[in-house]
């Protein structure tokens, strides 16, 4: 399995349509970077965003998720509380070959904030907007930008295809139109 090159990721973005919108190159200036780098591609988030609150004092259990856990909030600037969580969506929608594997790891702007960007790995054929899973590890609120780069993508092309895709499995985060929550 081997790590990816911009020329790669420029090839499949625009003949396969593996990431749209695409950006050919990165962007920077007075904004978050996004758009292709050396060996990944940086992703936006959009300015969509579900911010845990503890109003109605529920208890978080993926088996058994209480959207009431969730505040909606659209806008330019989301602000996640101290100590706290929100759950955002990548302005691109991926469409991931069937022998890559593609790793999210956040951006070290907002990691030297205290802000941590989680999302697991995308697997082979999986396809959608990605959910991004943001923390705030600081005792301080933060600020997260929208339409700004949040975290980098990193592509690994296998030797040999998997015999068993994402979509093969029919997989239950397949084809995400937007912030998709937890399910069992």
């Amino acid at each position: 399995m081997g790590l990816k090159p911009d020329h790669w990721i420029r090839k499949m973005a625009l003949e396969h349509g593996m990431i749209e919108p695409f950006v050919e190159n990165q962007v920077r200036d007075g904004v978050l970077s996004y758009g292709v780098s050396s060996y990944g591609y940086d992703v936006r988030v959009a300015d969509e965003f579900k911010i845990f609150t503890n109003v109605y004092s529920t208890v978080v259990d993926p088996k058994g998720f209480d959207t009431r856990s969730m505040v909606d909030f659209k806008g330019d600037v989301c602000v996640i509380p101290p100590n706290s969580f929100a759950l955002a969506r990548t302005v691109e929608y991926f469409r991931i070959p069937r022998g890559v594997l593609t790793l999210c790891v956040g951006k070290s702007t907002y990691a030297r904030c205290g802000i941590i960007v989680n999302v697991t790995p995308l697997e082979p054929e999986w396809e959608g907007y990605v959910t991004l899973e943001i923390s705030n590890t600081t005792p301080l609120p933060a600020k997260i930008y929208a339409n700004e780069g949040i975290a980098q993508m990193i592509f690994f092309e296998a030797d040999e295809e998997c015999s068993v895709s994402y979509a093969d499995k029919k997989g239950k985060y397949q084809r995400q139109g937007g912030i998709v929550l937890p399910k069992l």
